[in-house]
Order: C-alpha cells, then sequence, then structure tokens
C-alpha cells in the first residue's frame, strides 16, 4: 500500500470513527445535565391502589423464599403471585409451605402453577398466566384503573417506600400514567462472592458494581431523558403497571404480554403505541442480584441484545402511532439500533489500527516519522474520544450514589466501565449469530446462591414463541 493510499484509508475510516464519538458525546452530555439536575418529588398515599407483585419463576428455589417472605412482610396489604413455570427443582414447594404456615392460608400469597407442555414457552407466557388468574380471582368487580401489578424478578427487593413513591400525583396519580418504572439498584454491590483466590473474588465484586454503576447512572440518565421524548421504558424488573393499561393492550386472549426476549420493553412499546403514558423515577429503586461471572454476564446481555434485534419488527408501529411525537419515535429508533451500531462499530473502529500496522511492518521508519511529527495528537483525542463517554460515569457514580469525594476511585471506575461496554460488541455478535441460527430460547442465568453444579435447571433455556405483535 503507497504512502497516499494508507493516509486516505486511514484518514476516512478515522473520520466516520470520530464523527459516531463526538455524537456520542454530544448524546451523553444531554442525558447527564436533567440526571443531575433532577429533584425528588413527593410521595404519595399507597392506599388509593391495589397492590399485586408478579413473581415469574422457573428453577429459583434458592432466591424465591427470601423474596416472598421479604414482600409479604414488607408491603402487608400487597397481593403476591408467583408463577411457577414447571420448575424442575422445589419453587413450587418452597412457595406452598410459605402459604400455609401454622395450618392456615395465607389469602395474599397465591400459587400459580404452569404445566408442561403449556409451560416454558416464555417469561411473558408466565406473567400473562399471572394476569389472568389475577382477573378471575377479582371477579365481576375488578378495580381496573386503581389496581397496579408490579412485576420483579424472583431475586428482586423493592424498596420499603416504592408503593408511596409510585402513588405519587405525577405517577399513578396521574390517570395518565399506565406504567412507571422503577430505578435498579444491585443489592449484593458491597458483598464480596465466596470464592477462591483474592484476584478472582475482587474482579466479581468489581464487576458487579459496574453493573450497579451501569443502572444508577447511565441507564437512570437515558430513562430520565426519555421524559422529554415520552419514550419511558420499562424493565423487567421493578416494572409498576396499571391494570387497565394491560388490560387495553391484552386483546381477547388476555396476553398483554408478548413473545419477546425483551418482553419489558416490547410491553413499554404497546403502552405508549396505545395512548399510555410511561414514567421512571430514582425516588425508590428495586435492588436485584448482579453477577459474579463475566460467563453468566455475557448470556444476560446476549439475550437483551438479541431481544432488542427481536424488537425492530416494532419500528413501523412506533412510527405510525398518533401517540408516539416524531422525537419519540427516533429516541426509540436510536435504541432499536444499539445492536446494530455496536456490529458495526466494531468493523469500523479497529480499521484505523490495522490499517497503522500494516504500513509500520512494511515501512517503520518512516511510520516512526509519521507519528513523531504530530500523527501521535490524533490517537490521543482518537483514544480520549472514545473512553470519555464511558468513563464521565466513574466520577457521577462515585459522587452521586456511593456519597464519596475519592476522584481517584471515581475515574478508576469510569475507565473500568468503559472496558466493561466493550463487552457489548461481543454481545451483540453473539446476538446476531443466535438470531440467524433460529435459536430464541431464554437462556436462563444461574443465580449466584446456586452452586456450580447448578440446580437441575440450570443448563436448560426458556423457549419462546414469536409473536405477530
Amino acid at each position: 500500500m503507497t504512502a497516499g493510499a494508507f493516509q486516505v484509508l486511514f484518514g476516512v475510516t478515522q473520520a466516520f470513527a470520530m464523527t459516531i464519538s463526538v455524537g456520542f458525546i454530544v448524546y451523553v452530555i444531554v442525558i447527564v445535565v436533567p440526571y443531575l439536575r433532577r429533584k425528588p418529588a413527593p410521595a404519595g398515599n399507597p392506599e388509593d391502589f391495589d397492590w399485586h407483585f408478579f413473581v415469574p419463576c422457573r428453577d429459583e428455589e434458592a432466591v424465591i423464599g427470601k423474596t416472598v417472605r421479604y414482600l409479604r412482610t414488607t408491603f402487608g396489604a400487597a397481593h403476591i403471585w408467583v408463577v411457577d413455570d414447571d420448575s424442575d427443582d422445589h419453587t413450587a414447594q418452597v412457595v406452598e409451605s410459605l402459604r400455609r404456615r401454622d395450618g392456615a392460608a395465607d389469602p395474599h400469597v397465591h400459587l400459580v402453577r404452569r404445566r408442561r407442555p403449556r409451560a416454558r414457552t416464555g417469561k411473558g407466557d408466565a406473567l400473562n398466566a399471572a394476569y389472568r388468574a389475577l382477573t378471575e380471582w377479582y371477579g365481576e368487580h375488578i378495580p381496573w384503573h386503581t389496581a397496579i401489578v408490579a412485576v420483579v424478578d424472583a431475586d428482586g427487593e423493592p424498596a420499603p417506600d416504592c408503593l408511596a413513591v409510585c402513588s405519587a400525583e405525577h405517577l399513578f396519580g396521574n390517570d395518565e400514567i399506565g406504567a412507571v418504572q422503577l430505578d435498579v439498584w444491585m443489592g449484593n454491590r458491597n458483598t464480596e462472592p465466596t470464592r477462591k483466590g483474592w484476584w478472582s473474588r475482587q474482579f466479581g465484586l468489581k464487576l458487579v458494581q459496574l453493573q450497579d454503576m451501569e443502572f444508577r447512572t447511565a441507564i437512570a440518565a437515558i430513562q430520565t431523558s426519555r421524559g422529554f421524548t415520552g419514550t419511558i421504558a420499562l424493565g423487567g424488573n421493578g416494572q409498576f403497571t396499571r391494570l387497565s393499561a394491560l388490560r387495553s393492550i391484552a386483546g381477547t386472549e388476555k396476553t398483554p404480554w408478548r413473545g419477546s426476549l425483551l418482553e419489558d420493553f416490547e410491553l413499554g412499546v404497546h403502552l405508549l403505541t396505545a395512548g399510555w403514558r410511561t414514567e421512571f423515577t430514582v425516588d425508590s429503586h428495586v435492588s436485584q442480584e448482579g453477577l459474579y461471572s463475566m460467563r453468566r454476564f455475557l448470556t444476560q446481555r446476549t439475550r437483551w441484545g438479541q431481544g432488542t434485534m427481536q424488537c425492530g419488527r416494532y419500528l413501523r408501529r412506533i412510527w405510525d402511532s398518533p401517540h408516539v411525537t416524531t422525537l419519540g419515535a427516533a429516541e426509540m429508533m436510536y435504541y432499536l439500533a444499539q445492536p446494530w451500531m455496536q456490529l458495526l462499530g466494531s468493523l469500523i473502529y479497529p480499521i484505523p489500527f490495522l490499517v497503522l500496522l500494516f504500513h509500520a511492518a512494511g515501512d517503520p521508519a518512516r511510520m516512526w516519522h509519521w507519528i513523531s511529527d504530530g500523527a501521535w495528537i490524533l490517537f490521543t483525542v482518537y483514544a480520549w474520544f472514545g473512553l470519555a463517554p464511558f468513563a464521565i460515569w466513574g466520577p457521577i457514580y462515585q459522587v452521586r450514589c456511593r456519597r464519596s469525594k475519592n476522584m481517584l476511585r471515581g475515574i478508576g471506575m469510569g475507565l473500568a466501565y468503559a472496558c466493561y461496554i466493550y463487552t457489548f460488541y461481543i454481545t451483540s455478535w453473539r446476538a446476531l449469530f443466535r438470531l440467524l441460527r433460529g435459536r430464541n430460547g431464554w437462556s436462563k442465568t444461574r443465580r449466584n446462591a446456586e452452586s456450580s453444579a447448578g440446580t437441575q435447571g440450570t443448563g436448560s433455556t426458556w423457549p419462546i414463541h414469536r409473536s405477530t405483535g
């Protein structure tokens, strides 16, 4: 390759990569400002509503007992609906023992059991089973508009004040609000894993803290900014939805949840396009279990990436909806494009460095002269633009969430977070390969409390069926 051709190729690819990086920096600045300026809002009266917790379970013996006890003692007036999706372990038996303590049945704990072949057809179907059981339990007089359904993971612990926060005038106190998403925290962010070896324990702990930082800073900031576009997304944990909103999209088959691997985002799409508003709050939170294992983490994020790709089929619905603004549709399209942009970025970003290495191998002296003559500035700027949008969250997390003024640790967390984010290039490719091969099963992420050998259901998948939407 001639020097001229090298400079042209290097310049074009670097300019393209820099354009994407600059655009992303502007985006980060736009979402950081409202996140940092947000102030707590007054709470409401939870007695104005009926509260129901849906807890979908598949082989959750290790954690479900603790979760049910927590929900029952913390939210005394709420009903807990545990859906056992034909578990291979003792999930159902654990819940049943909690339902019948001291010889009497607890009217606030309900067990919805599904059996194969109708079971194990997806998390959405498990939630639909709970929805039907709830409406049947109410009978003829259902308080559609004041009954609130909260989806909680089998390891989830909503904060004790979450019902009061969700009852606020700007949340469910507003009849136009169909759903509210809580902030998500990692409950084990300060707990080292029980592993052999100091390095292994520290790596697991830092991985959990990076997950905590991701949800409490970057994702919280994105959700806050979505308040301006009216496109706040729902998560699989800490998701509160008005029963009347679920009914409006359930149809005759009573299936408000659909068949995507990202059933939470999918639910939000259907609510928004049906005319409901969604909201997000950091005034309360739900705690869940962060993953110590990189392998489990990659499995989880591959599933999320594949689910995002599947939800691309709703682009036409979003653009055609009179209830979604042009700005909102553009924001949702940007979100749905993320895994595809990561695939493109993984091909574009390395090109300047590969070209540089190729040219350096052919003429090292000339390459060294080129770098020392000022080209090093380009690489410095290139690296800064690539790291800054991610590294900024470290100091923010340290000050806002950890309540610490240790900026060196914050900078270190920010740089670690930049490396953490680059794992999404791996998971996007894995998601694409699974999609192309038609592997749409739900790969269950094993809990930290389960042994390395796993429970009987550990190695299985939670299959889904396609929904026409």
